[in-house]
C-alpha cells in the first residue's frame, strides 16, 4: 500500500518520508516544534558526566556508578508518583513526609508489635493510599487547592511519623531479613541479568512491531520493519553493555530492578490504558477532558492515591536501604529531589505531558550530580546550587518548548 493512499499522509501538504531517512527527518521536525521529548536530560546527563569524569576518574568506575543507582532507586520511586500528579497539573509536597511515615509505620509493625513482614509492608501502602484518598477527597469535595492540602498533610503526616517512633526517634530492621538483603546486598546473577537485557530488548521490538501493525490496519502511516529491528538491536546492545560493565564491579542491583518494573508498568498504564490517555486529556484541558465523558474525579483521585502510594513505597525501599526507621527518614532532600527528578526529566509543569521515564532519567541526573561532588569532596551547598540551576534550566527548557508546540499546532 502506498503512502499516497494512507489517511495521515492523504494531504499532499503534511510532509512524509520514508526508510531510515524520513524517521531522522520526522525526529528533526519534532525537535523544531518543540517536541524534545527526552533529548535535553540526556543531552545534560552526557556533559554531567563528561566533567565529573574528567575530574575524577573514579566516578564512572563500577563500584560507583552500583551506588549511584543504589541510592536513585528509593527516590526514584517516590518520583514516579510526583509524575503521575503533574500529568494531571497538580503537585504533591508530602511526599517526603508519607515515605518517612510509611517507612516509620513498616519499623513498628514488624519490629515492635512481631507482625510478618510482608504484613507490614502491604499495612504500609495501603496507609500511603489512605492519604492520597483524602488529599482527593479536599481537591474533589472542596477544591482545595493541591499546594495547600499536601502542604497541610507534610505537616501532619510528619507528625504522625514522629508520635509512631516516639523518644527513641529510631528503629533498627532485623540485618539479614530479605527486605534489609534487598537495599544493601542483593544483586541479580550475572546470567539472569545478560538474559534480562535481552528480554528487555525483545519486549520492546514486540510492542514496536504490535503498535505498527494495529496503524497498518487503521490505515495509517507505520514505521518499517528494519527500523523497528534496528532500534531494538542498538537498545539491547546497550543494555548488555550496561550489565556488562556493572557486573565488572558488585553487579546488578535487584532494588534497581524492581525500580524499573515499576518504571515499565507506569508506563504502559500511562501510554497503552485507557486511563493513561484520560490522565493526559485531564492534564492538558480539564473541561474538554469533562465534555468528552471521562470522570474527571476519579482520574484526579486515581493520580492522587498513586502519587501516595509510590511515596510509601519508597519509604520502604528507603528503610530497606538504611536498615532503620528513622525520624530523618523522608526528610531533607526526599521531597526536592522526587520533584525535581521528575521535572528534570521532562515532565511538564503545565500537565498534560511526560512519561514514567523521566523519574529514571531525572534522578539519574540528581544523583550523578550528588556523586560527583562527593567524589570531589565539595560543600552540599553546591549541590543544592547546581541541581536548583538545573531545576530551572529544565522549567525553562519546558516553557519554551510548549510555546513551540503552540506556535507549530502539536500542543
Amino acid at each position: 500500500m502506498g503512502d499516497a493512499k494512507l489517511v495521515d499522509r492523504a494531504d499532499e501538504r503534511l510532509k512524509s518520508a520514508a526508510g531510515i531517512g524520513g524517521a531522522i527527518l520526522a525526529f528533526l521536525d519534532r525537535v523544531r516544534s518543540g517536541d524534545l521529548g527526552s533529548l535535553p536530560v540526556i543531552i545534560g546527563l552526557i556533559i554531567i558526566c563528561s566533567v565529573f569524569q574528567s575530574l575524577n576518574t573514579v566516578f564512572l568506575s563500577p563500584s560507583n556508578i552500583v551506588n549511584l543507582l543504589y541510592d536513585s532507586s528509593t527516590i526514584g520511586v517516590i518520583s514516579l508518583g510526583i509524575v503521575c500528579i503533574l500529568m494531571v497539573g497538580e503537585i504533591d509536597l508530602s511526599v517526603g513526609s508519607v515515605s518517612g511515615f510509611a517507612s516509620a509505620l513498616l519499623g513498628v509493625l514488624w519490629v515492635n508489635t512481631g507482625i510478618p513482614v510482608f504484613l507490614a509492608i502491604i499495612a504500609a501502602i495501603l496507609a500511603g493510599a489512605v492519604i492520597g484518598l483524602f488529599y482527593a477527597f479536599l481537591f474533589n469535595r472542596f477544591g482545595m487547592p493541591s499546594f495547600v492540602s499536601t502542604l497541610a498533610g507534610l505537616l501532619a503526616v510528619l507528625g504522625l511519623q514522629l508520635y509512631l517512633l516516639g523518644e527513641s526517634g529510631s528503629i533498627n530492621l532485623p540485618y539479614g531479613s530479605p527486605l534489609v538483603n534487598l537495599g544493601q546486598s542483593l544483586f541479580v546473577p550475572p546470567a539472569l541479568a545478560y538474559l534480562l537485557g535481552a528480554l528487555a530488548g525483545l519486549a520492546l521490538f514486540w510492542r514496536s512491531w504490535r503498535t505498527a501493525a494495529r496503524r497498518r490496519n487503521a490505515n495509517l502511516s507505520a514505521q518499517s520493519l528494519h527500523i523497528l529491528v534496528g532500534r531494538a538491536i542498538v537498545i539491547t546492545v546497550v543494555l548488555e553493555a550496561a550489565v556488562f560493565y556493572l557486573n565488572r564491579g558488585r553487579g546488578v542491583p535487584l532494588m534497581l530492578v524492581v525500580f524499573l518494573a515499576l518504571v515499565v508498568l507506569l508506563d504502559y498504564a500511562l501510554t497503552r490504558t485507557q486511563w493513561g490517555r484520560a490522565v493526559k486529556a485531564v492534564g492538558g484541558n480539564r473541561e474538554a477532558a469533562r465534555r468528552a465523558g471521562i470522570n474527571v474525579r476519579r482520574i484526579y483521585t486515581s493520580a492522587f492515591v498513586l502519587c501516595a502510594v509510590f511515596a510509601a513505597i519508597g519509604g520502604v525501599l528507603s528503610s530497606a536501604r538504611l536498615a532503620s526507621a528513622s525520624q530523618q527518614a523522608g526528610t531533607g532532600d526526599v521531597n526536592l529531589d522526587a520533584i525535581a527528578a521528575a521535572v528534570i526529566g521532562g515532565t511538564s509543569l503545565f500537565g498534560g505531558r511526560g512519561n514514567a521515564y523521566s523519574a529514571l532519567l531525572g534522578i539519574i541526573v540528581i544523583q550523578a550530580i550528588s556523586s560527583g561532588l562527593t567524589l570531589l569532596d565539595l560543600s552540599s551547598s553546591l549541590r543544592y546550587m547546581i541541581t536548583g540551576a538545573v531545576l530551572a534550566i529544565a522549567v525553562i527548557v519546558d516553557s519554551l518548548a510548549r510555546r513551540s508546540r503552540v506556535s507549530h499546532g502539536r500542543a
